[in-house]
C-alpha cells in the first residue's frame, strides 16, 4: 500500500522483515555495561506481519497472543505507548502479530515488529515524525529497532544505533533455525566472550575477514546451534546471526539455496530468503 492510499480507519497489514548480521564484532564495553559493536545488518524478504487498526479512545490492545510474552512486555505494545508519550496522540490502536520469525533466533523479530508499529502508527495517527525522531524513540525499545526504521542495509556501530548505508551484492540465503532459543543477555554476560575485536573501517569490510564474535560462545552453550553450523558449513560460508540461534549461508541463486535446503536433515526448520536492500515501508517516513 502506498502512502497516498493509506486509510487511517481501515485494518492495515504491514511487513516486519527479519534481519541477519553479516558479521558482528564486539569492540569494547561502555561503563554502563552496554557492549560496543560493529556489524552489518541486512534485511530479508521474509518475516512477521503486523496488523494495525486505529482506535479513537486511546487504548492500545494486542489482538493476538504471543506465548510467554505478557502484553505489557510486548515490544509492539511498548512501541505504541512510546509513540503516544512522544507525540501526545489521542489515538490508540489494535495490534496483531502474525509471528514467523523465531524468538531467540538472532533475526531481530521483536525489534522489527516494534519498528513497523512505530512507522505504521506514525502515519495512521498522523504524527508526522521524521525518520530520525522515530529512530530515537526506537532506541529506547531496543538497540536493533533504529536499524529497521533506517530501512537500508547498514554498517552499524555503537550499540547498533550509529548507522551508515552500505551496498552488498545480491544474495539468497539458506536459513536454519535450530531447536534452541538463545537468551541474548546470557551470551553478552559470558566471561569467555571476546570483547576486544579490532575496529574496522566500513570500506574495508569483507566477509572473509570478519566473523561473529558471539558464535563460539553460543555453540559451546547450545550444541544444536553448533550442529547446524557444522552441517551448513559443508555447503557454504555458514555463520550465526546476531546472538543466535539461527544460522545462514549466502548463495548466488535461489535454485542453489533450495538445492541445499532439500537435503537438510529431516525435521529441521529451514527456509530460503532473498536479501532485501530497502525496508518495504521505506517510503512511509522521511
Amino acid at each position: 500500500m502506498s502512502p497516498s492510499e493509506f486509510d487511517p480507519s481501515a485494518l492495515v497489514r504491514v511487513p516486519a522483515p527479519a534481519k541477519i548480521n553479516l558479521f558482528l564484532h564486539i569492540v569494547g564495553r561502555r561503563p554502563d555495561g552496554y557492549h560496543l559493536l560493529q556489524t552489518a545488518f541486512r534485511m530479508l524478504d521474509w518475516g512477521d506481519e503486523i496488523s494495525l487498526r486505529r482506535r479513537d479512545d486511546g487504548a492500545i490492545l494486542r489482538t493476538t497472543d504471543v506465548p510467554g510474552v505478557p502484553v505489557e512486555a510486548d515490544l509492539v505494545v511498548r512501541a505504541a505507548r512510546a509513540l503516544q508519550a512522544a507525540t501526545g496522540s489521542i489515538f490508540g490502536a489494535e495490534i496483531g502479530v502474525d509471528k514467523r520469525i523465531p524468538m531467540g533466533g538472532g533475526l531481530g523479530g521483536g525489534s522489527s515488529d516494534a519498528a513497523s508499529v512505530l512507522i505504521g502508527l506514525n502515519r495512521l495517527w498522523g504524527c508526522g515524525l521524521s525518520r530520525a525522531r522515530l529512530q530515537e524513540i526506537g532506541l529506547t525499545l531496543g538497540a536493533d529497532v533504529p536499524f529497521f526504521i533506517f530501512g537500508e542495509t547498514a554498517f552499524a556501530e555503537g550499540v547498533g544505533e550509529d548507522l551508515q548505508a552500505m551496498s552488498v551484492p545480491p544474495a539468497w540465503y539458506l536459513m536454519v533455525a535450530p531447536d534452541a532459543s538463545v537468551p541474548t543477555a546470557e551470551i553478552f554476560s559470558a566471561k569467555e566472550l571476546t570483547r576486544d575485536s579490532e575496529i574496522l573501517i566500513m570500506r574495508a569490510f569483507a566477509m572473509h575477514t570478519t566473523r561473529n564474535d558471539m558464535q563460539a560462545t553460543v555453540c559451546r552453550k547450545f550444541p544444536k546451534v553448533a550442529e547446524a553450523l557444522v552441517w551448513l558449513s559443508h555447503y557454504g560460508a555458514a555463520r550465526m546471526s546476531g546472538s543466535g540461534a539461527c544460522i545462514f549461508a549466502p548463495f548466488d541463486s535461489k535454485e542453489k539455496a533450495e538445492q541445499v535446503a532439500a537435503v537438510a536433515p529431516q525435521g529441521w526448520k529451514v527456509w530460503v530468503a532473498e536479501g532485501l536492500d530497502r525496508h518495504p515501508l521505506q517510503s512511509w517516513v522521511v
